[in-house]
């Protein structure tokens, strides 16, 4: 939204700007796209981690995760987002940062899979232990565990998947036809990281 504005009120005459103006601008926006990238996924595992507490040490929950280590954690994934991307876009080379952010986005992807199979499976072992002591019972909990892991990855695959598929062509052809035909779709990338979030 603020790239949007800056760009129609310098093409409209409103706003004069110089060349190094905009282009510190323009590491501005990068940024704030790089940060909210990197802090959404990065939440996106807090979230996983916090739930994976929740069932895990239930009892010690409340004692684990205070009020005060939550701000921190909050704090903790906003600074290094932002600091992170900074470094990014300042001392940037374009496949080194690509690099990172698919590296980040394949370890954000399997520590959240992982935490959910762990949860699905201990789910499924407690629905077992249920169904051998009351007979009449079906396997509903169960499947219903199954039915939601595969809406929270898979929306999670559909939605960052098409953006980080562009990184990742970026980095192997950046000037085959194929994949700068997938390249025009960009904002369309974007907006299902919006979606998600």
């Amino acid at each position: 939204v603020v790239e949007t504005l800056f760009m129609l009120l310098t093409e409209h005459g409103l706003l004069l700007v110089t060349a190094k103006m905009l282009q510190h601008l323009d590491n501005v926006i990068d940024i704030m796209i790089c940060s909210s990238v990197v802090s959404s996924l990065s939440f996106l595992c807090t979230i996983a981690a916090d739930r994976y507490i929740t069932i895990f040490y239930a009892l010690r929950y409340h004692s684990i995760m205070t009020t005060q280590r939550a701000v921190t954690i909050i704090a903790v994934v906003w600074l290094t987002s932002i600091t992170s991307s900074s470094l990014f876009i300042v001392y940037h080379t374009d496949n080194a940062v690509i690099a990172c952010l698919v590296t980040f986005f394949g370890v954000t992807l399997v520590f959240t899979a992982v935490l959910y199979l762990h949860m699905f499976i201990l789910a499924h072992v407690h629905s077992r232990r249920i169904m051998a002591l009351h007979k009449s019972r079906r396997q509903a909990t169960s499947m219903k565990g199954a039915i939601t892991l595969t809406i929270l990855l898979g929306v999670f695959i559909i939605c960052w998947g098409p953006f980080f598929l562009h990184l990742i062509l970026i980095l192997t052809c950046p000037t085959n036809p194929y994949c700068k035909c997938y390249f025009s779709h960009f904002n369309l990338f974007l907006i299902l990281i919006i979606c998600n979030s």
